[in-house]
């Protein structure tokens, strides 16, 4: 079961026994890399093996985190999948774990227990994966903290196959910022998509779900994660969100669609920036025309070029 996160001295997590590694996908991080691997050394469970999975990077990444002790296993540019790349890195590094760790480049471990929270989630048998918190960068503008704040809310929950109905495709969130699977389940449904432009992390809790796993929400286990995007990255953001429904039609059949999702999170950004930015309000309205045509496209990219399609895009190499 989810840790009680109003009642955090009263159920701190075991060490965990399981043979835990973790993988991190990684291309120029930038400056917040040295903050990544200090909050990592310092972490209560130290994974078995930590991988970086590195994209040729020219930053000095690869150096830092061989440096801090971690596996760096490099992969040209070109070749790097949001699904496929994972995939390979889970059968070359993970295949005899009990768990897998994802991180992003960018998601800084806000506690020193964060790993080991995540990871305890899974001694519930039925949860088949579960993701921790994000809270923003301290530099988040108030459109990039309220997305947190609206996605990644301070009590944990469960979800499983039964809470369709009620939550819609919202019961297959997850995001592999800070995630962690059972990698028996992982393997179970055939593991993460190949080719995907985004959303491997949903795919694949959907078919946890579909398979009769739990999905966990582990308010506990934080990460400092946040983007300021420009509005014309939101665009092309929701370009690639909206490729990614339409490529993969049964995500939408069988969970929803987003247009009930979507107009929750467009009420609660106009209140939240009623209360926090007012200013904003113009902006807010600005990038939601902009987020929503940019879904639409998406939805209809097979009616325009490639070349189009990767103008149009925030992951252009999926393109090439």
């Amino acid at each position: 079961m989810p840790i009680n996160t109003h009642n955090p001295n009263s159920l701190l997590p075991e060490p965990s026994a399981r043979q835990v590694v973790l993988l991190v996908p990684v291309c120029n991080p930038g400056p917040r890399w040295h903050d990544f691997l200090q909050a990592l050394r310092a972490q209560s469970l130290q994974p078995q093996l930590a991988v970086v999975i590195d994209s040729a990077s020219d930053d000095g990444a690869p150096e830092a985190a061989e440096a801090a002790g971690l596996v760096v296993h490099r992969i040209d540019r070109a070749a790097f999948n949001h699904g496929t790349t994972r995939q390979q890195a889970v059968d070359q590094f993970a295949a005899d774990a009990d768990v897998v760790v994802f991180l992003t480049q960018d998601a800084v471990l806000a506690d020193p227990m964060a790993v080991q929270y995540l990871v305890a989630a899974l001694d519930d048998q039925q949860v088949g994966a579960a993701y921790g918190r994000q809270l923003p960068h301290a530099n988040a503008t108030p459109v990039a903290a309220h997305a947190r704040w609206f996605n990644y809310p301070a009590s944990s929950h469960s979800r499983n196959w039964a809470d369709v109905p009620e939550f819609g495709i919202k019961t297959c969130f997850l995001s592999n910022s800070f995630a962690a699977y059972r990698v028996k389940a992982l393997r179970e449904v055939g593991g993460f998509p190949a080719q995907v432009i985004l959303g491997e992390d949903m795919h694949l809790a959907a078919r946890l779900l579909k398979a009769g796993h739990g999905i966990c929400y582990q308010a506990q286990a934080a990460v400092y994660h946040s983007h300021n995007y420009s509005m014309l990255a939101e665009f092309r953001r929701y370009f690639d969100t909206g490729v990614f429904h339409a490529q993969h039609p049964w995500l939408v059949q069988d969970f929803g669609g987003a247009g009930r999702e979507g107009l929750k999170f467009v009420r609660s950004e106009v209140a939240y920036m009623l209360k926090h930015a007012p200013w904003r309000l113009p902006n807010i309205a600005c990038r939601t025309v902009l987020k929503a045509l940019g879904y639409h496209l998406g939805r209809r990219h097979q009616a325009l070029s490639q070349g189009m399609c990767s103008s149009l895009s925030m992951h252009k190499g999926y393109w090439a």
